[in-house]
């Protein structure tokens, strides 16, 4: 027997840290039926379900899919249609590179009514968590937040008319790439823009290098920094050290002060 009024809602989870998930989002997950979540929700955030709930993994780690886009997307009517609520929990914003439109719409397809709870992208919260804004006066009045592979697993041709920009440029899963889009901005002349790359951003496992545009794959291979992980070139970065040393002189300040030196 059918569902009465199934229902889909998906749900943005935030970067990584439990407490950068929203309240609304909090709220949804106490009204679920079902909730099918992916590698990147941190375990915590399990938590505020319903207990009553159905918990699937539905996410990929290490190149290894618990389940395909096609099958996650019959589950949802299937489990919709039989139980009532379901939750779609994605890392991150679902719409920002997170297939969160794509799922809305197929559900909507089979009748389902339909809602979306958007979350805190890595795009900007990863860069923010390490004291490096997307934008700031007299270095940068643009953004760009690029995918690095597309669903051709192929280098986004819009890295190379990023490159030629002002602008700072985030670019999401483009590990893999690296070398590809490093060269794209050699060409342009760019050959000392800092760069920095921050794997786990805003987790426990949080890594970070710091280079330029010639170094930074040396600097990858010496951190040891791979996926997830998000790239971000721009003379915003150099504002991470700026912040960093204002604090430092003010900690040493404070206890010179307070030892009467």
């Amino acid at each position: 027997m059918s569902i009465k009024n199934p229902k889909l809602t998906v749900v943005g989870a935030g970067p990584g840290d439990v407490d950068l998930i929203t309240v609304k989002a909090i709220k949804v997950l106490k009204t679920a039926d079902v909730v099918l979540y992916d590698a990147l929700v941190n375990d915590e955030i399990l938590d505020y379900i319903n207990s009553k709930a159905e918990l699937i993994f539905v996410g990929k780690r290490k190149g290894c899919y618990a389940y395909q886009q096609d099958q996650i997307n019959e589950l949802i009517v299937s489990r919709a249609n039989k139980f009532g609520h379901v939750v779609r929990l994605k890392g991150g914003d679902p719409f920002i590179f997170g297939r969160g439109a794509e799922e809305l719409e197929y559900g909507a397809k089979f009748g389902l009514e339909t809602a979306f709870v958007p979350g805190i992208s890595s795009a900007l919260a990863v860069p923010g968590s390490q004291n490096i804004p997307l934008t700031k006066r007299g270095f940068s009045e643009s953004f760009w937040v690029i995918t690095g592979t597309t669903k051709n697993h192929e280098l986004s041709s819009d890295i190379e008319l990023a490159a030629k920009s002002n602008a700072t440029v985030v670019v999401l899963m483009g590990m893999s790439k690296l070398p590809q889009i490093v060269q794209l901005f050699q060409q342009q002349g760019k050959n000392n823009l800092p760069v920095a790359i921050i794997q786990n951003g805003t987790t426990s496992y949080e890594k970070i290098g710091i280079g330029i545009v010639d170094n930074i794959e040396q600097v990858v291979k010496n951190e040891q920094l791979s996926n997830p992980a998000i790239i971000i070139f721009g003379e915003v970065v150099k504002h991470r050290k700026t912040i960093l040393t204002i604090q430092n002189q003010y900690q040493y300040e404070l206890n010179s002060a307070a030892y009467g030196t």
